[in-house]
């Protein structure tokens, strides 16, 4: 990308201090393991570090890649030649800011947060507690299981615009609906949000976590990486249902493969590449497509050299 060293280099200078690494691999900063190097990785450590390099990368008309804990990203192998900001684990603090109020940063863990709730007797995080994300991107993806999601609890947002401007978006304005939210297909990033939640036992909201942990243990893949699950729900039935019916479990392309344990995850068996990945999507979305007639959507977001999905 033309300019691309020279924003790095003015981005470096306007933050001394910023931590960047060269020629960064992806597959160590996503959950799946794979993904080429990018050409500068920035790791702030707060709103006022982003606000500095933003506006350099706006002027040089560089978008750069925002990554938290990376799961659920699916990176092309080839070189990149992108900047990322990743905001694990630089923004990453949590507290009580009020007496059902948790603040945390974009980059800190949901399942920490979730911890941190219930150690303070407050509900409504449980559902939480097994997602390996990090806020942001829960926040932006409007995350969600055993029958709760992000939009449930998330009171309103710090945001910075491209341009480092800061600004916030509460209630309503998230626009949460399914696995969407504003920030979907937005360029703005989340800095910290406000988390409301309930009083209750700490007792029994942690064996409540302990029971949903188990549970996910039980009916996930958890011991290969992936990027959770694959495919959104389509409007009819389940994605799961519909691979496993489809007689996809275990179906595989070199190192990827549909998991036997839960359909609904494409999983890294063992050196799997970008290309083994999507291979194994294609085949499921094209065999669930002509069997039942329903489109599968991607639920990751997928990377190519020089472009992704937003």
């Amino acid at each position: 990308m033309p300019g691309i060293e020279e924003a790095v280099r003015a981005a470096c200078k306007a933050a001394p201090n910023i931590e960047i690494k060269r020629d960064e691999p992806l597959r160590d900063h996503t959950s799946f393991n794979i993904g080429g190097p990018v050409r500068a990785m920035f790791f702030p450590k707060s709103a006022g570090e982003l606000s500095v390099i933003l506006p350099i990368f706006s002027e040089h008309g560089i978008v750069p890649l925002i990554l938290g804990n990376g799961t659920n990203i699916l990176a092309s192998d080839e070189p990149h030649d992108i900047v990322a900001v990743k905001t694990a684990p630089g923004l990453c603090g949590i507290e009580r800011t009020g007496e059902t109020e948790i603040t945390a940063g974009s980059g800190a863990p949901l399942h920490m947060i979730a911890v941190f709730a219930a150690e303070r007797g407050l509900a409504g995080l449980e559902f939480a507690h097994g997602i390996p994300g990090t806020l942001g991107g829960a926040v932006a993806m409007n995350a969600g299981a055993y029958g709760g999601e992000m939009k449930d609890v998330v009171l309103r947002t710090s945001v910075v615009d491209p341009t480092g401007m800061p600004f916030e978006v509460a209630g309503d304005r998230h626009g949460f609906s399914y696995r969407r939210s504003v920030f979907s297909d937005s360029r703005d990033i989340i800095v910290s949000s406000v988390i409301r939640l309930s009083k209750g036992d700490a007792g029994e909201i942690g064996a409540r976590m302990e029971e949903l942990m188990t549970r996910r243990r039980q009916s996930q893949p958890l011991q290969y990486p992936s990027a959770g699950s694959t495919f959104k729900r389509p409007k009819n039935g389940y994605a799961a249902a519909l691979i496993e019916e489809a007689g996809l479990k275990g179906y595989a392309v070199g190192g990827a493969m549909v998991s036997e344990k839960h359909a609904g995850f494409v999983v890294n068996a063992g050196g799997a590449t970008f290309c083994d990945v999507v291979a194994v999507m294609r085949h499921v979305r094209e065999t669930v497509q002509l069997r039942f007639g329903i489109e599968l959507e991607p639920e990751v977001k997928i990377i190519e050299t020089g472009y992704y999905n937003r």
